[in-house]
């Protein structure tokens, strides 16, 4: 490689960010969403056919209930819940995480700032819509409707 090559190089390479993060944008949080799977619970039907569900659908919420021994979840409606926060609220919220199971709480607590940002500004962005989820039902609660069973570990 002739010098001016190297030197082109080198100085292309020091002008790029240290980070590889963007900065916090409602299309970073579309895609965020996307490959973080919130959408295969939060969004009714979204799991069995990704690319048939609009946007517009997204993140309302499910009424298929996720039970186990800690009782009976539904995915809560984001639509309804980040659009009443503020982006310092949301992030209090997100680092706090310690939602019944099947969610993933640690995925919340160590997702990059600007991440969580992005998801915020996308959800504010989607609007507010629909309706609440279910309640969440104690354990030896039975669901009125589908859900999906998972079975308590193995004792050790």
């Amino acid at each position: 490689m002739r010098k001016p090559h190297r030197l082109l190089l080198l100085t292309t390479l020091l002008a790029l960010p240290l980070s590889s993060q963007a900065d916090p944008s409602p299309e970073r949080g579309r895609y965020l969403l996307q490959i973080a799977g919130c959408n295969d619970c939060h969004t009714a039907g979204y799991l069995l056919a990704p690319d048939k569900t609009p946007e517009q659908a997204w993140l309302l919420g499910d009424t298929l209930g996720w039970s186990g021994p800690w009782g009976t979840t539904y995915a809560s409606n984001l639509r309804l819940i980040l659009p009443r926060l503020s982006e310092e609220q949301w992030l209090q919220l997100a680092r706090q995480a310690a939602y019944r199971p099947p969610m993933p709480n640690h995925a919340l607590r160590i997702m990059e700032e600007d991440d969580l940002r992005s998801i915020h500004r996308f959800v504010v962005q989607l609007g507010a819509a629909g309706q609440p989820a279910p309640a969440a039902l104690a354990p030896g609660q039975t669901p009125a409707g589908p859900a999906v069973l998972v079975p308590a570990p193995p004792a050790p």
